[in-house]
């Protein structure tokens, strides 16, 4: 198999499986991005500028934090006899003095509690950091300050920041500055939270409820573990059982092109990190088994050697996020850039370093990698939540293909948006677009009093069959969502069953919308903006590609579809710009039930 199969061109460097280690590539490759940092930071100081943006904006509110545990890696990774180790401890305290008294909130604060704690313990804070600064320090990085005392609430912020929370106070008692006893009631209010977000499937809903479940729902029991093995606290068994569960989807996520999360938000980059958390934690706390942890290993080599070559770009000399071609979150902008690089520099690191303390510094990676893959489920339904919504996630692996069919809600401020349809996303083949409503492969229904709705967050009674190597998942909603608002809107004028059909490279989705009483005339749209190239479209509804992953895409029910070559904002997805756009359309009078459907081919691997 050739990897130019899997990726565009641009990508493609980033999946030659390196000869190096991983803790060669992060030495040979990561740290050198961040001793181009710290000298930048070093002489520029506050009017540093990376690719012509202003580092220093006052819009990272971690920007301290971030700066100061990632520079706290040259320090850690450095001998000391080396000559650019006095260099390098002489320039923290500098640049620990100078932003000091810049904004620095929540995962700021923690990141900076991190950094302090770990250079005390290598012996190394007092020479690091003035005594002045340190004092400072003190008073300033605080959980208080967004906790409520003493009933211990948070403070305009979601529930998920309890883990923030605790783990700066417990930093703060390991740096002797406060009692043990706060960081045990933050440690209990984070324990229950996840119970009860996370129901009896063990995932939690990042909303009150709602339904929202993405890459932050498999990612948070990871974050939580590593916090306790940083802190040097037991990890109980409710946790590590919590963890498996984690990690029984991304071991059915891995490739051999070090892909994460491609659904959501915050995913590219941290898609791709989210993995490396998650599996670095269950290596260290022996949650996988032997050859679990050596294919975990190999994909953690695949997505750092990406990370290197793919998602650090050399003309920029940054992580590169948000341009040729690429988009991400808006709260994640250009605004962020220094700080995106130094925490994606961490999470590769601190993830290296745990592979490091269990054996394996210089290993090389599994040679049948990708034979193992291949034996994976073709079909996982992992489930969510059930109840009077179902949520759920297929994985559907199709050679060395993966994709996902969440089929959750995107809740507030997120359920118009794209990358939270319940379609199959697949690198290269189908994506979403962050913050982005076109309709991609998701019909939207225009009623004659303006409304618009689409079936996005209301499946009830999903059920799968697999007859070979086909499998038919179906689900219903009694209810669309109507879009305009900040919350998913129930609208019941119209109901819908679903119907996906999954094979060896085809993919076939069926929807029977029925209306619940006379609608009169309706305008129904859909897209489907790709990757491919070459589009000629063979039939009223047919259309065939002679470039990229994708072999075709066929329609039925609509009345008009066409398609074009686009290079515009909205069409373009973490990895990369969208190249064709199918735009089909319907009018009619709804008045009976509607039968709609696409079918989507594309290459095998």
């Amino acid at each position: 198999m050739s990897l130019s199969q899997l990726l565009p061109p641009a990508a493609l460097a980033a999946t030659t499986t390196p000869s190096a280690t991983l803790d060669q590539i992060v030495s040979t490759e990561l740290l050198p991005q961040l001793d181009d940092f710290f000298n930048r930071l070093q002489h520029e100081k506050k009017a540093l500028v990376i690719d012509r943006t202003q580092a220093f904006n006052g819009k990272d509110k971690f920007l301290p934090g971030k700066i100061a545990i990632g520079m706290s890696y040259l320090l850690l990774n450095t001998p000391r006899n080396d000559p650019r180790f006095a260099n390098y401890l002489a320039g923290y305290r500098q640049i620990a003095d100078m932003t000091v008294d810049e904004d620095n909130e929540t995962w700021g604060i923690y990141y900076y509690l991190s950094a302090l704690n770990t250079l005390r313990r290598a012996g190394l804070l007092e020479q690091a950091v003035s005594p002045a600064t340190l004092a400072r320090l003190r008073e300033r990085l605080e959980w208080r300050g967004f906790v409520s005392q003493p009933d211990f609430t948070l403070i305009k912020l979601p529930t998920n920041y309890y883990g923030v929370a605790f783990s700066i106070a417990r930093l703060r008692y390991l740096l002797g500055w406060d009692e043990a006893r706060p960081s045990e009631i933050l440690l209990e209010r984070m324990v229950n939270h996840y119970q009860t977000y996370s129901g009896e499937f063990g995932f939690s809903d990042e909303t009150d409820g709602e339904g929202r479940f993405d890459r932050y729902s498999i990612l948070l029991i990871g974050e939580i573990c590593q916090r306790f093995i940083e802190t040097d606290m037991p990890v109980t068994p409710q946790l590590k059982a919590w963890l498996r569960r984690a990690v029984d989807v991304i071991l059915l996520r891995l490739n051999p092109q070090g892909d994460g999360f491609d659904f959501g938000r915050s995913i590219g980059a941290y898609g791709d990190t989210a993995f490396l958390e998650v599996l670095s934690a269950a290596a260290r706390l022996d949650v996988l088994s032997a050859e679990e942890r050596d294919m975990a290993y190999t994909f953690a080599m695949a997505a750092s050697n990406k990370y290197a070559n793919f998602w650090y770009d050399r003309d920029m000399h940054s992580v590169n996020l948000w341009d040729k071609g690429r988009r991400t979150d808006a709260y994640r902008g250009k605004h962020r850039i220094l700080g995106e690089n130094l925490s994606l520099l961490h999470q590769h690191i601190y993830t290296n370093n745990l592979w490091n303390s269990i054996g394996y510094r210089g290993k090389p990676g599994r040679s049948d990698f990708e034979d193992w893959l291949r034996k994976l489920p073709r079909y996982t339904l992992t489930w969510f939540a059930r109840g009077e919504y179902d949520r759920a996630l297929l994985t559907v692996r199709d050679g060395l293909r993966v994709f996902s069919l969440p089929i959750v809600n995107g809740g507030a401020t997120q359920h118009m948006n794209n990358p939270y349809f319940p379609i199959p996303f697949a690198n290269n083949v189908v994506q979403g677009s962050a913050d982005a409503g076109f309709p991609q492969q998701l019909p939207r229904f225009t009623l004659a009093d303006g409304s618009k709705l689409i079936a996005s967050s209301f499946a009830r009674d999903i059920r799968s069959t697999q007859q070979g190597t086909a499998l038919e998942l179906q689900y219903r909603q009694n209810e669309l969502d109507k879009l305009g608002e900040r919350n998913p809107v129930k609208d019941a004028r119209i109901k819908v069953e679903t119907r996906y059909r999954f094979d060896a490279g085809v993919i076939t989705r069926t929807d029977t919308y029925t209306p619940v009483g006379a609608l009169g005339d309706v305008r129904i749209d859909m897209e489907f903006a790709g990757f491919a190239a070459g589009a000629t479209q063979s039939s009223a509804q047919g259309f065939r590609f002679s470039e990229g992953e994708v072999l075709g895409f066929d329609v039925q029910g609509f009345s008009h579809c066409s398609v074009e070559a686009i290079d515009a904002a909205e069409y373009r997805a973490p990895m990369g710009p969208m190249r064709s756009l199918i735009r089909c359309r319907h009018t009619a009078r709804l008045d009976a039930p509607l039968t709609l459907q696409w079918t989507l081919r594309y290459k095998p691997l």
